[in-house]
């Protein structure tokens, strides 16, 4: 029941984007077409699960146990970076069909906020492995599933009469607070 409640409150309640404000770089710049959206969404569950995993073993295996726990945002930083790097090579190798698919999301990752955020809210919230795992990747399905609707909402702007100072980034500033208030209504399930 424990791990469902991280589910829903991480997909839904707490999302990650429109109750945290993390990643909103990637929500208003990659969101005009569903297509980029999903892949943006894809890449960053893959990178978020695998990211969450490592940061979470470095922290309570080295920084921890040798009292470096001040240098915890410089080498997650540098993990998230290395990560996707290594992930990029990995996929160019081994899988040339999904490196193509992901494309440029793959390197944007380096510089999402939402993956460095939710390395330091585990360590935060005392997660043990498992429970970090199941918020890392339903914090990436919420990233996700904000981010596609987002992209839905914007393709049918796009071919609607919107004044003409509203087009843009004001509209899309408008269209982002209704979704945050539309997912706010989910805040008393947990």
């Amino acid at each position: 029941m424990e791990y469902i409640l991280i589910f829903i409150a991480a997909v839904f309640v707490n999302n990650v984007v429109l109750a945290q404000f993390l990643g909103i770089c990637p929500f208003l710049g990659v969101s005009k077409k569903v297509e980029t959206a999903a892949g943006m969404g894809a890449a960053v569950t893959f990178v978020l699960t695998i990211a969450t995993i490592v940061t979470f073993l470095v922290q309570k295996y080295v920084l921890d146990v040798f009292g470096l726990g001040f240098m915890q945002t410089i080498s997650f930083i540098l993990i998230i970076a290395a990560l996707v790097q290594m992930v990029e090579i990995i996929l160019k190798k081994v899988s040339p069909a999904l490196y193509q698919a992901l494309g440029v999301f793959l390197p944007l990752i380096t510089t999402n906020c939402c993956i460095l955020g939710v390395a330091i809210l585990v360590i935060q919230k005392e997660y043990n492995l498992l429970q970090s795992v199941v918020y890392a990747i339903s914090t990436a399905i919420g990233f996700a599933l904000a981010l596609v609707i987002f992209a839905g909402i914007r393709e049918q702007l796009a071919m609607t009469h919107v004044p003409e100072g509203m087009k843009g980034t004001p509209i899309a500033l408008i269209t982002a607070g209704l979704l945050a208030m539309a997912f706010m209504g989910f805040s008393g399930i947990v």
